[in-house]
């Protein structure tokens, strides 16, 4: 089809100014690189519909009386919606 899951992929290409590295250390390796572009290509709604479910799977667990595992879905949405900024900010800034 040939569709861009983000049409301003492009565009940040042209305007992203890589930040200088000073010192080695700190540069980061082609296993980081190849994490950021497939995060990129998620949704970013994904992140945030994820987070409300798991909110309401708790819920319900809580309402049937399932306190362990309401608590343990509880916990889920926090993580969720932290990988959903971190995509955004792969998706604005680009990866690299």
């Amino acid at each position: 089809m040939g569709h861009d899951l983000n049409p301003a992929a492009e565009k940040s290409k042209l305007e992203y100014r890589r930040t200088p590295i000073h010192r080695i250390e700190h540069q980061e390796g082609g296993l980081t690189r190849i994490i950021e572009e497939q995060t990129a290509k998620v949704p970013s709604n994904f992140f945030l519909v994820a987070a409300l479910g798991a909110m309401a799977v708790s819920v319900a667990y809580e309402i049937r009386g399932n306190l362990r595992v309401s608590r343990f879905v509880g916990m889920w949405p926090g993580p969720l919606l932290i990988m959903g900024v971190y995509n955004k900010i792969v998706k604005s800034l680009g990866p690299g």
